[in-house]
């Protein structure tokens, strides 16, 4: 059974305290259960959280192009992510649901938990400002951006750094093995990668030619980026 609303334990948990407990009170309750519900303050939370993410995103990765930007946030902001976050702050404890929903279990649905976790985002905006949600949501998202590695999501390093290159209308890189070690079946590969325009030169080891490649261009956009 769903525990009774608790606005400390939440307020806590994000590290908001609520001016307007009635903002907090709408945001957990589902339209299964009575009006006001959350789903006008999702509409909102979700275009805070898009420009905060999309912020600090921005700030962080200065040299990622538009289109790796935005699709970067879309995984950061997607349904999954979102649910994930809320099952951290245990969300589901707190919902406000008609008797149907709790039936079918949707304290633990991902698309009931996520759409509470943006409408909290925009009761927050509602009750203390656009600093006070960007403050809760890099709270929340403070370990997740921690360990987010651009060059894990989607796209080899040597793509990156090719579409990196060509954004700028620079030339690309030019890759040579510089050194080939052990026997023909255990060989390992020391490939160099040079951008003579912007004086780059790294290296990159592998247990083939492609491998090494790959791992010299990760270091030339290590390089790129600092």
């Amino acid at each position: 059974m769903i525990a009774p609303l608790d606005p400390a334990a939440i307020e806590r948990r994000i590290g908001h305290a609520f001016g307007n407990p009635a903002l907090l009170l709408q945001a957990l309750t589902h339209r299964s259960h009575s009006s006001p519900h959350n789903e006008r303050l999702e509409f909102l939370g979700d275009s805070l959280l898009n420009c905060v993410i999309a912020g600090e995103l921005y700030g962080r990765f200065a040299d990622l192009s538009e289109g790796d930007l935005s699709r970067f946030r879309s995984n950061l902001v997607r349904q999954q992510t979102l649910a994930e976050l809320a099952a951290g702050l245990q969300l589901g404890e707190l919902l406000r649901l008609g008797e149907g929903e709790m039936k079918s279990g949707g304290a633990r649905r991902p698309s009931i938990m996520a759409d509470a976790l943006e409408a909290l985002f925009g009761a927050v905006y509602l009750d203390a400002g656009f600093e006070a949600v960007q403050s809760v949501i890099l709270r929340l998202y403070a370990s997740t951006l921690e360990h987010f590695d651009p060059m894990a999501q989607g796209k080899d390093p040597k793509t990156m750094l090719q579409e990196h290159l060509q954004g700028r209308h620079i030339a690309l890189p030019q890759y040579q093995v510089v050194a080939t070690r052990g026997q023909a079946h255990v060989q390992r590969f020391e490939v160099e990668c040079v951008i003579p325009e912007l004086n780059v030169r790294t290296r990159g080891e592998g247990s083939s030619r492609r491998i090494a490649e790959q791992d010299a261009a990760k270091h030339a956009l290590l390089a790129l980026a600092a």
